[in-house]
């Protein structure tokens, strides 16, 4: 019979090494990360750890569709309109609309259109759920609980004078912890890989070549030995950037607006200078 001692078990050797109790966030994930560099947690463990505790220091603000890229369904439109937009954006739920995209009447589920294609009595008004209003400065964290409570996926967010600033999916909040998620609201075309925001900056998606961003922003950066933009900002950082951090390059700011401990999601840009000469990392 085997009597040598039974091998403790993950959650036991990672309470043995977490037994020293870490006087803030940062000592902790500290701590998280070297447990990681024991192979006492995996990596995918710790990025979703660390994408639960920056949630509850992100606001609605920071992760919303703007106001200028809601795709929104006008009550007056024709229904045969409406079907062709519905099936043209893919998406699963529109915010619905009078007049403007400040009278929002209520939201539309897409696969209610199946009432409409089978033949059967459709009144689109008849069909909307209640629009749900949260305001930008909402804590993530707050709103996730908010959504399982309610069952909702969807909320369009207001500003500090009412006026509706963009919305926010349930998919938005969970892609902070668990990473990109595919959903109707990504941008994947190399065309949309550079947009607009709402407080006139750019939101630069981190894996956006050298070469088209170069193009979009009149710049020269070098693509020798770095292929995309947040290549760019790690090269010259010489490590990770947190959520948060900017850094300027050649009349440019980069601010890291996602990310996490392998990757670097999505980027603010903004000029501040007029363009330079070729930069070289």
């Amino acid at each position: 019979m085997d009597s040598s001692p039974a091998r403790p078990s993950l959650l036991e050797r990672l309470s043995a090494f977490l037994s020293h109790e870490p006087e803030d966030r940062e000592e902790l994930l500290a701590q998280l990360r070297s447990a990681c560099d024991r192979s006492l947690i995996d990596p995918d463990a710790l990025s979703i750890i660390e994408g639960a505790l920056q949630m509850s220091d992100m606001k609605v603000r920071e992760v919303m569709v703007p106001r200028a890229q809601m795709d929104v369904l006008h009550l007056d439109d024709p229904i045969e309109k409406i079907a062709d937009f519905v099936v043209e954006t893919a998406h699963s739920r529109f915010p619905a609309v009078n007049e403007s995209k400040d009278d929002i009447v209520g939201i539309f589920l897409a696969k209610d259109l199946l009432h409409y294609y089978s033949g059967r009595e459709f009144n689109l008004r008849e069909m909307l759920r209640p629009a749900v209003f949260v305001p930008e400065s909402k804590r993530l964290n707050v709103l996730l609980r908010e959504f399982r409570v309610s069952h909702n996926h969807m909320a369009i967010v207001v500003d500090e004078y009412g006026g509706v600033a963009g919305l926010v999916t349930i998919e938005d909040v969970l892609e902070q912890v668990v990473g990109d998620i595919e959903d109707e609201y990504d941008f994947d075309e190399t065309a949309d890989n550079i947009r607009l925001d709402q407080s006139g900056r750019y939101r630069v998606k981190a894996a956006t070549e050298i070469e088209d961003f170069n193009e979009a922003f009149d710049a020269s950066f070098s693509d020798d030995e770095i292929d995309t933009v947040g290549g760019l900002v790690i090269r010259h950082l010489g490590r990770l950037p947190k959520r948060g951090e900017s850094v300027e390059l050649a009349g440019l700011r980069f601010q890291v607006m996602r990310a996490d401990s392998r990757r670097v999601y999505t980027l603010l840009v903004e000029r501040i200078r007029p363009p330079t000469v070729d930069y070289q990392v």
